[in-house]
């Protein structure tokens, strides 16, 4: 009996010890699930602001088949001008400065000399010899018609008749090009200076004369360029050329708009090669051109051989944590903003843009943390911390 009573109290002691334990794992289990992390980070709306934080849906975007390129931005040809007299002369006025915007037609400056007075009377005196030559011609024809005068006296008021006309039509051409009026000086009112003109459209780049300096012909007085046809001029190298044709997209960015990306398209592909560097001009006309830029401005583009578009996410979208990769989903929730983690896989990189492959579907209207992501990950993991027992 005694022995039964003993073996009773060993085993109702063995079976406390067991409920103490299973007590003592229930309630560490309890703890474990409170201590559970909060996979999420929150922001106020304070602080979304002050992070400047940028919130977007996931787009497709040109990931691969491209080619780099570099270049500058240029004008073509016809939108560009330097202006040069055609004569010498003293310079008396100048009516723009570096910037204006100039219409074609409109007056730069004025200059002055005695060789543009010269000209206005060798016209005048031309005229008047012709309107004399004139009736000379049409007495003497008369007389030789009538049998009277000789056939040689004829011939030669003919000659000289045609010698005036050209020396009119040549005179007359040269004080165009002076931009004088050849009526006015007909009608006796002589010029003293002659205007300079633009000859397109522009704005004004250089001026490179003063009041009182003496301009030779062709002196370069005043460069104009129009910046409505700025296009992007890239130098693609040999090993490239190949791939590239008329039609394709650029992707390109400039020093002074770095956060934006322009975009434009191939108008022509050079067919001739530069020997340093060994490669060939291709130039794309710009489309949605912002009204900045300056012929000159470096240009860091990439040129779309392909249409093979992949959904990416700005590298400061994306942060790593061990050997994951996280992106961050977006809400509002009322006057404060929850981000949570959302693991992704990285692919091709380009410029500040990382291909991506979420490993879970995401409803297409959800909005995604386009910046910022270390920062996200900080706090989240720091409120984690903060519910650990």
């Amino acid at each position: 009996m005694k022995f039964s009573i003993y073996i009773l109290a060993i085993f109702l002691v063995l079976s406390c010890k067991e409920d103490s334990k299973k007590e003592v794992k229930e309630s560490v289990t309890i703890q474990q699930k409170e201590a559970s992390p909060v996979k999420e980070a929150m922001l106020s709306q304070q602080q979304f602001d002050a992070l400047d934080m940028k919130i977007d849906t996931l787009s497709s975007r040109l990931m691969s088949g491209y080619v780099q390129a570099n270049g500058e931005l240029e004008v073509p040809p016809q939108s560009e001008a330097i202006v040069t007299p055609v004569i010498g002369g003293n310079v008396t006025s100048i009516r723009v400065i570096e910037g204006n915007e100039v219409k074609r037609g409109d007056v730069l400056a004025y200059i002055e000399h005695p060789e543009i007075i010269q000209v206005q009377t060798k016209y005048m005196n031309a005229v008047n010899s012709l309107n004399f030559q004139e009736k000379e011609f049409n007495r003497q024809k008369k007389l030789y018609e009538a049998g009277v005068g000789s056939g040689e006296t004829f011939q030669r008021a003919e000659a000289e008749l045609q010698s005036f006309k050209g020396q009119v039509v040549g005179l007359k051409a040269q004080l165009q090009q002076l931009n004088i009026n050849p009526e006015l000086v007909q009608k006796g009112d002589i010029q003293k200076r002659v205007p300079i003109l633009s000859p397109i459209d522009g704005a004004v780049q250089a001026v490179n004369i003063k009041i009182g300096q003496f301009v030779q012909a062709q002196t370069e007085m005043f460069h104009i360029i129009n910046t409505e046809h700025v296009h992007v001029d890239l130098m693609v190298f040999e090993k490239d050329v190949a791939k590239v044709k008329k039609g394709q997209k650029v992707f390109f960015r400039i020093e002074s708009l770095p956060d934006i990306e322009l975009e434009a398209e191939i108008i022509s592909v050079s067919k001739n090669f530069e020997e340093d560097p060994k490669a060939v001009h291709v130039h794309a006309e710009i489309i949605n051109r912002p009204g900045n830029l300056v012929p000159g401005m470096y240009v860091s583009g990439r040129i779309a051989v392909d249409n093979q578009r992949s959904t990416a996410l700005p590298e400061s979208a994306i942060v790593r944590d061990g050997e994951k990769f996280y992106a961050f989903t977006a809400e509002e929730e009322g006057d404060a903003w929850s981000f949570k983690p959302v693991e992704i896989i990285t692919g091709t990189e380009q410029g500040n843009w990382v291909e991506i492959k979420l490993l879970k579907d995401l409803p297409k209207e959800t909005r995604i943390a386009f910046n910022n992501a270390y920062y996200l990950m900080a706090e989240m993991q720091k409120g984690e911390g903060g519910h650990s027992h």
